[in-house]
Formats: C-alpha cells, structure tokens, sequence
C-alpha cells in the first residue's frame, strides 16, 4: 500500500513539472511576451494551452492545427514566432497574476512556463527642497525633504573637509502601490531624491557643494582666491598708463585755459583806457558845437625846469576855440 502511494506521489509531481514561476513586471496599458522555452522537442501531445489563474483560458493550440483565442482575449494576443509563445498587449491593473502554459498528453499534463504578471502605474515625479543649512567651519549639516505626491521622507547630510555621509533621518519609504521613495549620496556628493518601481523612475539632484562650501578642497579655494588677484593685477597694468596720460592730458587743458583767461582779464583796462582811440572820436552834431581847430608853434617862452614839471609839454597843442552858436550883431 505504502508502494503504491509513493508511485502515485512521482507521478502526480512529474505531471506538475518543475519549472519556477518568473516574475514579470508591466507597465499599464503595456504589452508582455509569455515564452515557452524549448518548444520544438515536444511531440506527441494533445494540446498546448495558456490559461489565467489556472482556470481562464486564453488560447489552445492543438497539434497541427490554427490557435484558437477565447472570447475574453480576442484582437489583444499575438504570436510573433510559431513556438506556442503569446504576446499579450493592452494590460491593466486586473490582468495581473500567474499565466500558465501547459502541455497536455495521455499520460498527463505538464507544465510549460509560467509567469507572474504585475500590472504598475508609473510613479509620480519627485521634488528634493532644502530645508536647511548648518555651515560651520566643520562640520556642514544639510536637511532636506524628499517628496511625491502624497509621500515624503526627510534626511540629514554632514560633510567636512573631506567626505560627505548621510547622517540622520530616513533613507527610504515604501509607499502603498508598492513603489519606493529614497534619499540618498551618490559618488559626486549628490543628493538624489528617487521615487521608482519596477517600471518606472523619476529623480531630483542638488549638488551639495552649493550649501557646503566648506566641503571644497583648501587648495583648490586658495587657487580660486588667486583668480581675483591676478585680474586686479592685470587691470591695473592696463589701465594706469591710459590714467596718467589722462591726467597729464587734462593737466595741461586746464592750464592752457588758465593762461587764456589771465590774458583776457589783463586787457581789460587797456581797452578801458582808451575808450575812444583817435580813429574812433565821437562826433557831435554841427548844428549843436562848431569848432576850430589851430596849430600852436612851438613854445618860445621860459621853459620850467623838470624837477618841477610833471611831465613836459608836447611839441605842437590843438586848441579849441568855440564859434558862438549865433552870429554877433554889428
């Protein structure tokens, strides 16, 4: 009895076969190829058949003859090569589940393939904010926020001089639809904000160096300090030359302006003086003054001395004699 039993227990388990479930991950609204590996050898059986949940048919194939699809399937299965393999397009949420591939003989069935299907949405973009910054000589602390949707973990980053490590907060959320949101430092001490499934991935970076300035390296901070210096140094040989010939230029302008205006304000009195030159003597209407000029010859009187004279007598003196306005009565 106990022979029997075992007999029966070999070939129930050979029937059932021995192949492991492989996990498959779709995208919705995506297609999936179900293959069944090394279907030329098989010979000798009744009929193949892809099932859903072990009990939904989705198509037959019968030795020799077309496939036939079941309603539920029909115009969403195709079948790229002739080996028993489908191709099942269009998947939603409801189509996730173990699809099975099975021989049938006399002497029983045989399993195939078989797959495990999960249907996913894309995840959600992702947003990565600072929320603040610790810079201190040493240490650098950051805390930042990871955030979806309706989601959202936090974690704190320390650098010093150095190296940068994750210090505290969390690293990783899993959320209800199965994917995973993660914060973390990636080789460049970059901060990434991850938010992924098996079908889908979005992310924010932020460079750490822009709030750690301490994280630099020494060297590289003095050689950048030296940058400047040598600009100014540049700018300087360029420019003082143009300066001073600037200056001496303007110099020597308001010089020249100075010396014009000394010698317009000197004049002045000159021209003053001789208010009315020789050439320019007013003239008075005939009619009002009626003059004679005459000649007085030389002086032959005493002459002064000079010691009492201001100043000597010109050789030859205009007198003026008046005409009466009106002619004298005889």
């Amino acid at each position: 009895m106990e022979l029997i039993v075992l007999l029966f227990a070999v070939t129930l388990l050979h029937s059932e076969g021995s192949s492991a479930v492989t996990p498959v991950f779709v995208k919705k609204g995506g297609d999936v190829l179900l293959e069944v590996i090394n279907a030329d050898g098989l010979k000798d059986f009744l009929f193949i058949e892809w099932n859903f949940k072990k009990t939904a048919i989705l198509v037959r194939f019968a030795h020799g003859r077309d496939p036939v699809v079941s309603l539920n399937y029909t115009g969403r299965l195709k079948f790229p090569v002739k080996n028993y393999s489908v191709n099942l397009k269009n998947l939603q949420h409801i189509d996730s589940g173990v699809y099975t591939a099975r021989v049938s003989r006399l002497e029983g069935d045989q399993t195939l393939a078989e797959y495990k299907v999960t249907v996913q949405d894309p995840v959600s973009p992702v947003d990565l904010t600072v929320d603040s910054v610790f810079n201190s000589s040493n240490p650098c602390n950051v805390t930042v926020t990871c955030r979806t949707q309706d989601f959202y973990i936090n974690s704190t980053f320390t650098c010093d001089t150095k190296t940068c490590s994750q210090e505290g907060g969390e690293q990783s959320k899993v959320t209800t639809s199965g994917a995973s949101l993660q914060v973390y430092l990636d080789l460049n001490d970059s901060i990434i904000c991850n938010h992924s499934n098996q079908v889908s991935r979005t992310e924010d970076i932020k460079m750490i160096e822009k709030f750690c300035l301490k994280h630099d390296d020494p060297e590289q901070h003095s050689n950048n300090a030296t940058v400047p210096v040598v600009v100014i140094v540049v700018l300087v040989i360029i420019l003082l030359p143009i300066a001073v010939v600037l200056f001496l230029y303007y110099r020597k302008r308001r010089k020249d302006k100075n010396e014009s205006m000394e010698n317009t304000v000197y004049e002045i009195p000159q021209i003053a003086a001789t208010a009315h030159p020789p050439d320019q003597r007013p003239t008075r209407d005939v009619s009002e003054l009626s003059s004679t000029y005459c000649t007085v010859g030389p002086h032959t009187g005493t002459v002064r001395s000079t010691e009492t004279r201001d100043t000597t007598l010109p050789e030859s003196l205009y007198a003026q004699v008046e005409k009466s306005a009106k002619p004298l009565k005889k």
